[in-house]
């Protein structure tokens, strides 16, 4: 892609107009079986009532990911349309692309308010995960962390590197840490923070 700024090896940072009509005019003709798509969203007080920092997608087939910079950009991230007309919202909203994410009622609550995108064709991992347990052990959907632990299958070295950079990253963003959200405005290690997430 040109016009992008490469923070890690398969990790492209999108944070000019001319990247995003790039990045959409990727997302055509993806398979949907398995799904291709997965994305996060982080920001200060992600909500309604905060900001959208980064848009991460986890393009699957190509094994790359793509933070796109929705404080710098705005609105142009979302409604930039590519050579076919698309736009990263109309593949949001879209029921026929399949999008995996982790617990999407904060990031869906974010891009309503403040996109009036109607996040459609979403795959709930975290709604997922609760399903496939005994009915006994449905009383309270687990976080990231824990389903990581459980059930994702990483090596013991693996899920120590996925902890040691979770780690990191809630110490420059987490409050009761000595952290800002921010910090998620500025160009820092937070870019493997929002790879590895998605890796996971």
């Amino acid at each position: 892609m040109t016009n992008v700024q490469s923070s890690l090896d398969e990790s492209i940072l999108i944070d000019t107009v001319a990247a995003v009509v790039e990045l959409v005019d990727g997302l055509a003709d993806l398979p949907t079986n398995p799904p291709s798509l997965y994305i996060d969203l982080e920001g200060v007080n992600l909500s309604r009532f905060g900001t959208i920092s980064i848009l991460q997608i986890l393009v699957l087939p190509t094994k790359t990911t793509y933070l796109l910079d929705i404080h710098t950009l705005g609105a142009l991230a979302i409604c930039t349309s590519g050579k076919t007309g698309k736009t990263l919202k109309s593949v949001l909203e879209s029921a026929k692309i399949p999008k995996v994410i982790f617990d999407v009622r904060r990031d869906s609550d974010a891009l309503h308010a403040h996109f009036a995108i109607k996040v459609d064709g979403v795959h709930d991992l975290q709604l997922m995960e609760l399903s496939t347990r005994p009915a006994y052990r449905k009383r309270h959907v687990s976080g990231l962390a824990k389903c990581v632990e459980m059930d994702i299958g990483l090596s013991e070295a693996d899920k120590k590197m996925w902890k040691e950079i979770k780690e990191r990253g809630r110490n420059l963003f987490a409050p009761q840490r000595g952290g800002s959200y921010e910090v998620f405005n500025t160009r820092t290690a937070l870019t493997r923070y929002c790879q590895v997430v998605l890796y996971t």
